[in-house]
């Protein structure tokens, strides 16, 4: 089914968020699972993310905006960048959901 991109991009990234929310999703995280999750190809998800990189990069960032804490405590325990840029009150926060 075709849909608007930009529901498309959403489809895509509420699907990446259930992948990484998941028990070592952070660091499972792939285009294959996220499309399969979201019932679309990998290349829709290049074609609306680019790189995994960037594709992770929008997903922390997202995450920490929305106090995703699952995917954030991931993230900082994994040493990613931008969880480990997050406020320290976040952090501690997301570490402590983990327990």
């Amino acid at each position: 089914m075709r849909l608007d991109p930009k529901d498309r991009k959403k489809q895509i990234l509420d699907a990446a968020f259930i992948v990484a929310s998941r028990k070592d999703g952070w660091s499972k995280l792939t285009r294959e699972a996220v499309a399969k999750e979201a019932g679309c190809t990998d290349a829709l998800v290049n074609r609306y993310f680019g790189t995994m990189k960037n594709f992770k990069r929008t997903l922390m960032r997202l995450a920490i905006r929305n106090e995703y804490l699952a995917i954030v405590a991931q993230g900082v325990a994994i040493g990613d960048k931008y969880a480990n840029a997050a406020p320290i009150q976040l952090r501690a926060k997301a570490l402590t959901s983990l327990l």
